[in-house]
C-alpha cells in the first residue's frame, strides 16, 4: 500500500494520524477483517453485485469526501481495509493519496484522500471503511465540541466505557482526536468503587481496602453523591473522585471541600476529582468553574451521530 501525503514538508505517514498514541496495528487489522467477513461471508467471501457487474482488470480513482463538517478520525483504517480486500480478491493494492489526517478540522465537501487502484477493490471496500470512519469521526466531531467549550477552564472531558462493543479502541482513539482525554480502557486497569460496591462490601472503606490489598497497583477512584460521601471516600484512602449528579452549588461546595483537606493526614496533594452525569455543553464551564479536573461524558460514544462521509468515483 502507497501511502502518499500531498502537504510540502509533511514526512511520509504508515498512518494519516497525528494522535498520540496511535491505533494499534494489529487492532486494526483484526477489526477490518472481522467487518469484512460480516460484509462478505467468510474469507475470502464475495461482492456479488461488484463481481459481476465491473472487470477485475478495470481501474479508476476514488475520492473520499466529507459530506458535513467536523472533526476527522479512523482515516489510519482506510490503507489496512483496501490491503485486505485486495488480498481476498487477489488484485494489486491502490495508492491512497491523503490530503488531511486524524484530528484534522473538515469541511462540507473538503477532500480527505484520493484512491487509485482496481474499481472493484474501491467499491468493496467502501462501505467497511466508511462505516468505521465515520463514526469514529462522529465521536471526534462531539468531542471537539467539549474541547472548545472546556478552553481555558483547567477542565478536560473524558469518555467512559459507554462504548459500541468491538470498537472501543477506535472510540477512544477518537476522543483523543477530537482534543478529549480517556480515562479508564476497561475494568482491569482503574478500580472504579460505585454503590453497589460499596452494599456488597459492606462501606466504602471497605471496599478501598479490599482493592488495595488484592491489586495494590491500581489507582482508586470512587463515586460519591454528596460531600460526605466524597470526604468519606478521602479518609478511605480514594485517589480520584467520581461526583456524581450533583447541581453545581453542591458541586462547588464539594470541591471546596476536598481542596481544603488536601495535603493533610496522608491525603495526596492534589486529588483528582471528576463531574459526571446530566452534563450538558451548556453547562460545561459552569461546572468546570466548580473547579473539577474533568467532566466524563457518556454521550462522547454513546450518542454521537456519525460525521457523514462518502466514497465517489471521479469520472
Amino acid at each position: 500500500m502507497s501511502v502518499t501525503p500531498d502537504r510540502p514538508g509533511r514526512p511520509v505517514l504508515a498512518q494519516p494520524s497525528a494522535v498520540e498514541p496511535g491505533l494499534d496495528a494489529g487492532w486494526i487489522a483484526r477489526t477490518v477483517a472481522a467487518a469484512l467477513d460480516e460484509d462478505l461471508g467468510a474469507a475470502p467471501g464475495r461482492d456479488v453485485t461488484t463481481q459481476a457487474t465491473i472487470p477485475a482488470s478495470s481501474t479508476g480513482t476514488a475520492a473520499l469526501v466529507a459530506r458535513a463538517p467536523g472533526t476527522l478520525a479512523g482515516l489510519v483504517v482506510v490503507a489496512e481495509t483496501l490491503h485486505q480486500v485486495a488480498a481476498r480478491l487477489g488484485l494489486p493494492d491502490p495508492e491512497a493519496t491523503f490530503h488531511a489526517q486524524d484530528g484534522d478540522a473538515v469541511e462540507r465537501g473538503q477532500v480527505l484522500a484520493s484512491l487509485t487502484g482496481p474499481v472493484q477493490v474501491l467499491l468493496v471496500a467502501e462501505r467497511t471503511l466508511l462505516n468505521l470512519a465515520s463514526r469514529a469521526s462522529g465521536v471526534a466531531t462531539a468531542t471537539a465540541a467539549w474541547a472548545r467549550e472546556l478552553a481555558g477552564t483547567g477542565a478536560q472531558v473524558l469518555d467512559t466505557r459507554k462504548t459500541t462493543p468491538g470498537l472501543r479502541a477506535l472510540e477512544k482513539y477518537a476522543v483523543r482526536a477530537g482534543g478529549g482525554t480517556n480515562k479508564r480502557m476497561g475494568l482491569h486497569d482503574v478500580a472504579m468503587i460505585k454503590d453497589n460496591h460499596v452494599v456488597a462490601a459492606g462501606s466504602v472503606g471497605a471496599a478501598v481496602r479490599a482493592v488495595r490489598a488484592t491489586f495494590p497497583d491500581v489507582a482508586i477512584q470512587v463515586e460519591a453523591d454528596t460531600t460526605a460521601q466524597a470526604l468519606e471516600a478521602l479518609d478511605a484512602g480514594a485517589d480520584f473522585l467520581l461526583l456524581d449528579n450533583m447541581p453545581t452549588p453542591v458541586l462547588a461546595e464539594t470541591v471546596a471541600a476536598v481542596r481544603a483537606r488536601q495535603g493533610r493526614d496522608g491525603i495526596p496533594a492534589h486529588v483528582e476529582l471528576e463531574a459526571t452525569g446530566n452534563l450538558t455543553l451548556d453547562r460545561a464551564r459552569e461546572v468546570a468553574a466548580a473547579g473539577v479536573d474533568y467532566l466524563s461524558v457518556g454521550a462522547l460514544t454513546h450518542s454521537a451521530p456519525i460525521l457523514d462521509l462518502a466514497l465517489d468515483l471521479v469520472p
